[in-house]
C-alpha cells in the first residue's frame, strides 16, 4: 500500500492506494470535495480498482451523496476529535454483494448477548509484553502458518520491522517463550487515533481470551501517549473476535463490505470503536 496526499489551490486530502486489495481510501478532504473525489475516481479507473472508501466528516456528507457515495459506518473521534463517517462506491457488481451478511447480522446478535468483562489473569507459563524488532522473525513466521491470505504482508519480517520503527505498538503473549498471540495499536499521530489490528491466536489457545489481555495491553500504551480514540476492523465472520472487542467496551459502528482479502477470501469488516479516555473504560 502506498499513501500520498494531493494538495492544490483547490482540495487538500490523503489517498491510501492499495492494488492487492483492490480499492482506494480517501483520508480528510479538505474544499472542493467533488473536485478530490474525482480526482481519486481517475485513479479507481485507471487502475481497475473495485472499490474506493472515504473517510470523511458530518458536513460533507451531503456532497458525499451526491457523488454516489454510501455510508457503511461510522468511527467516533477519529478525526482530532471530531467523528468520521465511512463512505463507499462499488465498481462492480460482485463486490458490492455480500453472501454472508445475514449469518454475520446473527453473530453480533449473539455476541451483543455476552457481558461485558475484564480479562481474567493470565497463566503462570504465560507473559504479557510489549513486542520488539527482535520478535519480527517469528511474528511472520505466525501470520505465515496461521493466514492463508492477509491484506497487508505481515508474512514479512521486514515489513513488521518497519512498522515498529514508524510507531506501531506491537504486544504478544508468550508461553514457554513462544509467541502465542499477538496484536497491534497502528497510531495515526495527524488524527491522535489507533486501529487495534494484526490480531492473532494460533488455533490451539483461541479459547483462553489472549487477545483480550493484548488488546487491554495496548489501550494502556495509547493512554500514555494521548491517544484516546481507539478502533479495530473485526472479521465479520469471526464471533471470537467480535466477542472480544465488545467484551472490552467496543461498540458496534457498521460493516465494511467485501472489504479486504483476509484468511481464504474477500470478506466483510465490522466496525468496534472505543473511547479510552472514560471513567468505565479505565477500569
Amino acid at each position: 500500500m502506498s499513501i500520498r496526499t494531493i494538495s492544490n489551490e483547490t482540495y487538500f486530502m490523503t489517498i491510501y492506494d492499495d492494488p492487492f486489495n483492490l480499492r482506494l481510501r480517501v483520508d480528510e478532504v479538505r474544499g472542493d470535495i467533488k473536485k478530490a473525489l474525482t480526482f481519486a475516481e481517475k485513479i479507481v479507473f485507471e487502475k481497475q480498482y473495485e472499490k474506493m472508501i472515504v473517510y470523511i466528516k458530518m458536513e460533507q456528507i451531503d456532497h458525499s451523496f451526491e457523488f454516489g457515495l454510501q455510508m457503511e459506518g461510522m468511527i467516533d473521534h477519529f478525526f482530532l476529535g471530531s467523528h468520521a463517517y465511512i463512505m463507499t462506491k462499488y465498481y462492480k457488481n460482485d463486490r458490492k454483494i455480500s453472501k454472508y451478511w445475514t449469518k454475520e447480522d446473527e453473530i453480533i446478535q449473539e455476541v451483543r448477548k455476552k457481558e461485558r468483562a475484564v480479562p481474567m489473569k493470565l497463566g503462570n507459563d504465560y507473559d504479557l509484553r510489549k513486542a520488539n524488532i527482535n520478535d519480527a522473525t517469528e511474528l511472520a513466521q505466525l501470520f505465515r502458518d496461521v493466514f492463508e491470505i492477509y491484506p497487508t504482508p505481515m508474512h514479512e519480517r521486514d515489513y513488521i520491522v518497519e512498522q515498529m520503527n514508524q510507531g506501531t505498538i506491537f504486544a504478544v503473549v508468550t508461553f514457554r517463550d513462544k509467541i502465542v498471540s499477538c496484536a497491534s495499536a497502528e497510531i495515526n499521530q495527524s488524527y491522535k487515533n489507533a486501529e487495534i489490528t494484526d490480531c492473532l491466536t494460533v488455533p490451539s489457545m483461541r479459547k483462553l481470551g489472549l487477545l483480550k489481555h493484548i488488546i487491554a495491553f495496548l489501550e494502556n500504551e495509547l493512554r500514555k501517549n494521548q491517544i484516546f480514540c481507539s478502533y479495530s476492523l473485526a472479521r465479520a465472520l469471526s464471533f471470537g473476535m467480535n466477542a472480544s472487542l465488545h467484551q472490552l467496551g467496543y461498540q458496534y459502528r457498521g460493516r465494511l463490505v467485501n472489504n479486504c482479502f483476509i484468511f481464504d477470501k474477500l470478506e466483510n469488516m465490522n466496525i468496534w470503536v472505543k473511547p479510552l479516555y472514560t471513567a468505565e473504560n479505565l477500569a
